[in-house]
């Protein structure tokens, strides 16, 4: 025989009603994403306006160079918000290169002969921490779909494409011509 219904709400209704929470903050979030950026496409064409001025002479290299470094640096902030858009992540090695410009930019526009010797020997240390974060992610299997920026090291974790499979069953070598042959890490 049947149960009788239970008189509270069933879970179906409460998983649907979570949903509809999530995606709203997440579409939110979005929309606050995307003021960011038109907001910082906005500024960059401010300092890219200033940069152009500041190239009539009298010429005022360090400021011309400092200007291009920081708007490289805006660009690298552009595209750390692009990629958050499309996967809904925040990209660690964009995040770290933005973080590399921005170091050598303050070292770099203060120049290295007037800075103290203990800012240099801080610059190097982040420096190399941050090198060692971008190698260390670049041997981490990918989270996610899509935007890699360390796809050529990635690919080995990738399942073998159509192409590789027919591959291997064409290959004369290849004693299950029915099955496929995949190789382990070590390419054997």
């Amino acid at each position: 025989m049947h149960e009788p219904l239970p008189s509270s709400p069933p879970n179906w209704y409460e998983k649907v009603k979570r949903n509809h929470i999530v995606r709203a903050l997440e579409t939110i979030q979005d929309l606050f994403i995307i003021s960011l950026c038109v907001g910082l496409f906005a500024f960059m064409a401010i300092q890219l306006r200033e940069m152009f001025v500041e190239l009539l002479p009298p010429l005022d290299f360090p400021g011309v160079t400092s200007d291009i470094l920081f708007l490289l640096i805006l660009v690298e902030l552009f595209r750390l918000l692009i990629i958050y858009l499309q996967e809904q992540r925040v990209s660690i090695g964009v995040a770290v290169e933005v973080s590399i410009v921005s170091v050598l930019r303050e070292v770099i526009v203060r120049g290295v002969l007037e800075t103290s010797w203990i800012q240099i020997l801080a610059a190097c240390a982040f420096l190399i921490v941050m090198a060692a974060l971008l190698i260390v992610r670049m041997y981490l299997p990918p989270t996610f779909d899509g935007i890699d920026p360390e796809k050529r090291l990635s690919m080995r974790y990738k399942q073998p494409t159509i192409r590789q499979m027919s591959e291997s069953n064409d290959n004369p070598l290849n004693p299950y011509p029915n099955k496929t042959v995949v190789a382990d890490k070590r390419g054997h």
